[in-house]
């Protein structure tokens, strides 16, 4: 492919689509999902705010939720702009420079939220099977560059994709079946030779996520195995209760992730209902529940986050 078509590809606009067959409800449809997008971003600023300044969380727990919080803020935020200039009928058209900077953003966080679980899970084995050791293992120093390491790691593995996407001519339509841009999607509506795109998502998922995966399940079988140990009832309880948020976190998102990569790969022609529906889970469900199930099921946060609440009304009952 030549400059000048090279150029023309990254000028090119493409349409995105919001939910179809239901476009004269599309205003009533922006109400939940307005709904969705501000308990997330509420929920998990306020995570950040209540570790920021209650000096009783500043641990490695709670960095790593902190950086959790962070990566669902980076990738709910780039696909809501977008869901709303299309569902609130301000435009539908996007260049596709600014497509490819959207679906590198979201799959980058995506990935890096999956590699901060894992640094989670190993928090949780180091704090249940090596609890006297927990502090000098995981200093502040290391935590920062893990978590400078989990996003390096997400946005250089993407590189590759993302470059090529740029020499590519899209000659079918120019629609795309989400309200927002992901690759599964774009590259379906690409005229070239797609096989390292496809071959190159295959890999990547199954390295990165799988490796992802499987360094949690090993984690949490050493973590059991610690636990069985434990001869206390209650003891064990305790020891268990302290993952239970962690493995919520890990379910929520890997759920709606294998559904997500089961449609675009083996349901193609299903109902395209299905694929947005998959897909507005897919990025929606891990920000709204994370904050909500860490806020209950992990008693330091649910009293910050209380404290915080009902500070105000000590505020004007003392005054």
């Amino acid at each position: 492919m030549t400059t000048s078509n090279a150029s023309s590809t990254l000028s090119s606009t493409f349409y995105l689509t919001g939910i179809p067959g239901y476009e004269e409800f599309h205003h009533w449809i922006s109400i939940p999902f307005c709904l969705l997008y501000l308990v997330g971003i509420t929920g998990n600023c306020t995570i950040l705010h209540v570790i920021r300044t209650d000096p009783r969380l500043h641990e490695p727990m709670y960095y790593f939720l902190a950086m959790l919080s962070l990566t669902d803020i980076g990738m709910s935020l780039p696909p809501m702009i977008t869901l709303f200039r299309v569902l609130w009928s301000i435009s539908r058209e996007i260049q596709f420079n600014i497509c490819v900077v959207q679906m590198f953003v979201i799959h980058t966080f995506s990935l890096t939220e999956s590699s901060v679980l894992l640094a989670m899970a190993l928090d949780r084995y180091v704090a249940i099977c090596h609890p006297l050791r927990y502090a000098t293992i995981l200093t502040p120093k290391l935590i920062i560059k893990i978590g400078v390491a989990a996003l390096l790691r997400s946005a250089i593995s993407l590189i590759p994709v993302m470059v090529r996407l740029a020499f590519f001519t899209f000659c079918h339509s120019h629609v795309l079946s989400h309200s927002y841009c992901l690759h599964q999607d774009i590259i379906q509506l690409a005229c070239a030779d797609t096989k390292f795109n496809v071959i190159y998502g295959l890999v990547f998922i199954i390295l990165l996520w799988g490796l992802d995966a499987l360094g949690i399940l090993v984690s949490y079988a050493f973590i059991f195995h610690s636990v069985l140990r434990i001869s206390s009832h209650e003891g064990r309880l305790k020891a268990l209760n302290t993952c239970a948020s962690h493995i919520c976190a890990v379910l929520i998102l890997y759920v709606p992730m294998i559904g997500l990569s089961l449609v675009h790969r083996f349901a193609k022609h299903s109902s395209p209902l299905v694929h947005i529906f998959m897909a507005h889970i897919y990025l929606m469900v891990p920000p709204v529940l994370n904050p909500i199930i860490y806020s209950v099921k992990t008693k330091q946060i649910r009293q910050a986050v209380l404290q915080l609440l009902l500070r105000p009304t000590i505020s004007s009952v003392g005054i």
